[in-house]
């Protein structure tokens, strides 16, 4: 959709079943190139990085077919290129995934350099800096990473602490799976979706230790073989519907999850007011006033995900009190708060933080999606507001949410999507 019209006012009231997640798809898609046979993937999500990821497979020669079931077939024995088309890559950062499994499997990568995005500066440095402590000789000219080695090597690789890089914990566990030797990984990242990777490696018959800790020893094996997975939910969606139901103050239930991976987001709406009650694949919610204000700091997995963090701001926006949000991932995260303040807010963004002075109702306006997660939150913002929001840009949403109208409405949103031609714009996703 290029933009999405809501009447805001209306409690959200009923159950929404999460779909796959969108930064856990993309990782086990990549890591289908490492196997020797056929990776069928199941729960991947419906929506346009995942279109550009099988895209990307399959220009570079794997088989990638959805089968009846709903399952996605991947088959990398016919793979016949290890030069990644710079379109693929320009429209999503996660592209540049496939540098590890192209490497390790068949001894060359020439991957575009993804650039920054409008959430800040995410370089590859990690990545590349991994390649060739892994014994890769690589060249960066022209805007693309040409790697290469005989056989990657295992080494000892130190991560930044203070990042505990997604991208860079995915594309070396990747890498390392098919070394010679042993590879150490220390501050590895934590996120579901990073482990979710590790476990279907390690169902194909990779040798890992340590999966969910921030010190990853990993054994290199000669090869990998098929299996079925079952991709973890989207907690990012998943946290999106809970906040909504917060906003609007309505009674939610969210299904198909692991309450475990929104702990603290379900911390900081019980700080707020709402009434949380935690299933075993479920999470339920309800909100009868106005939210309190709360402080939040993002961080890397277990803390607070950057990627609600505009929803947040949304619950911030309207709630009784000042709160201070502070960014510790990307520099730029902010940029949803201009279209805010179009809506009412009062909103001051500082360097890496945003003071929130809640206001009792926001008022529905025009506004503008920046990027997946800003559009997302302007979506909640027009469900609370007063009147009519419409918010341009759409065609990003769409990128990582599946159906977001469809499920809005089945809790009795009023919200309807409308197509129409919309720019490409950069990807927002959590890589660096």
């Amino acid at each position: 959709m290029a933009r999405f019209r809501i009447t805001g006012g209306t409690p959200l009231s009923g159950s929404v079943e999460v779909s796959g997640s969108k930064n856990g798809s993309l990782p086990l898609l990549a890591a289908a190139l490492l196997v020797d046979g056929e990776v069928v993937l199941h729960n991947i999500p419906s929506i346009r990085d995942i279109n550009t990821m099988i895209q990307m497979l399959r220009a570079l020669g794997a088989k990638a077919e959805f089968r009846q079931d709903g399952g996605l077939a991947i088959d990398s024995s016919t793979v016949d290129s290890v030069k990644a088309p710079y379109d693929l890559v320009r429209r999503m950062r996660g592209s540049f995934y496939v540098a590890g499994p192209l490497l390790a499997r068949f001894g060359e990568a020439q991957v575009p350099l993804p650039g920054g995005c409008v959430i800040g500066s995410r370089p590859v440095d990690f990545h590349i800096r991994g390649f060739k402590a892994l014994g890769a000789q690589v060249e960066e000219k022209y805007g693309v990473m040409h790697g290469r080695a005989e056989r990657l090597v295992g080494t000892r690789i130190y991560m930044d602490p203070r990042l505990r890089s997604v991208g860079a914990t995915v594309n070396l566990t990747l890498a390392a799976t098919l070394a010679e030797g042993t590879t150490v990984i220390e501050n590895a990242s934590r996120e579901p979706e990073v482990v979710d990777c590790q476990n279907l490696l390690a169902a194909c018959g990779a040798d890992i230790e340590g999966i969910g800790t921030t010190t990853l020893t990993i054994h290199g094996v000669d090869r990998l073989h098929g299996t079925e997975w079952t991709a973890i939910s989207d907690r990012m969606e998943a946290g999106t519907f809970l906040i909504a139901g917060a906003l609007t103050r309505g009674d939610v239930t969210i299904g198909s999850i692991v309450p475990e991976h929104l702990h603290m987001v379900t911390e900081l709406l019980e700080q707020a007011g709402c009434e949380i009650d935690t299933g075993d694949r479920s999470i339920r919610l309800r909100m009868d006033r106005r939210p309190d204000a709360v402080d939040v700091m993002t961080a890397p997995y277990p803390g607070y995900p950057t990627d609600l963090q505009p929803a947040t701001g949304v619950l911030m926006s309207v709630a009784n009190g000042v709160s201070v949000i502070e960014e510790t991932i990307f520099d730029a995260r902010f940029n949803y708060v201009d279209e805010l303040l179009r809506m009412g807010a009062d909103v001051r963004v500082m360097e890496g933080a945003a003071i929130f002075k809640g206001v009792p109702q926001l008022s529905g306006a025009p506004v503008l999606a920046t990027d997946i997660r800003a559009g997302a939150a302007l979506i909640l913002a027009g469900l609370c507001a007063e009147g009519v929001t419409e918010v341009s840009g759409g065609a990003l949403v769409d990128r990582g949410y599946e159906d977001i109208t469809g499920k809005l409405r089945s809790v009795g949103a009023e919200i309807e999507g409308l197509p129409e031609a919309d720019p490409e714009s950069s990807d927002d996703e959590c890589l660096a």
